[in-house]
């Protein structure tokens, strides 16, 4: 479901004619990089500190919806939430994440500072709607629960798939590759074995 939202959210077709790759290529970029930006966002929600930053953050970009372009987002802004999301690690996740063979011609560098505001108003609009449809009674949970809800899904119509499974797949889950690769470092990012 999560990540169903924000491929309808993303202008693949115009993404795909920016960068110079197929559309086919760039849904797949836009999955990993999505992923990564939302692991990233669950780790730093993870503190209060952090949780509190995102929150903040989240209000610059309420009632944000989908754009139909590439211009129509505010890329300065983008690169400051990748920025803060991947920290000092910025420019090795983006490395690791150029070299992947199913994004094959992707600059991450470019494609992340797009996807970062689309994310952050689908996040903050969904925060959004929790918060006043919980009208305080059930306002548990925090923004750390959300963004773990659009990783994991959390939907109970059995299709699988989703973020979850695709961080899952990024980050190194049950491939019998030997070792190394994107997900021993984003494993590293995220708080997992060196």
């Amino acid at each position: 479901m999560a990540l169903d939202d924000i491929l309808k959210q993303v202008p693949i077709d115009d993404i795909a004619a920016k960068l110079n790759v197929s559309p086919d290529v760039a849904k797949a970029a836009v999955e990993q990089g999505g992923a990564v930006l939302l692991g990233g966002l669950a780790k730093n929600a993870a503190s209060e500190e952090g949780s509190a930053a995102i929150q903040n953050a989240l209000r610059k970009h309420e009632g944000r919806a989908g754009v139909s372009t590439v211009d129509e987002v505010d890329q300065a802004d983008g690169d400051k939430i990748v920025t803060h999301v991947l920290g000092d690690q910025k420019q090795e996740v983006t490395s690791k994440l150029n070299s992947s063979d199913k994004t094959a011609g992707i600059d991450f560098g470019k494609l992340l500072p797009i996807l970062a505001p689309i994310i952050m108003g689908l996040i903050a609009n969904k925060n959004k709607e929790k918060s006043t449809t919980a009208d305080g009674a059930e306002s548990g949970g925090g923004i750390g629960d959300l963004i773990g809800g659009l990783i994991g899904g959390g939907e109970k119509d059995g299709s699988g798939g989703g973020i979850g499974d695709l961080l899952g797949g990024i980050l190194g889950g049950g491939s019998s590759s030997g070792g190394g690769g994107i997900g021993d470092l984003l494993g590293g990012l995220f708080g997992g074995k060196k």
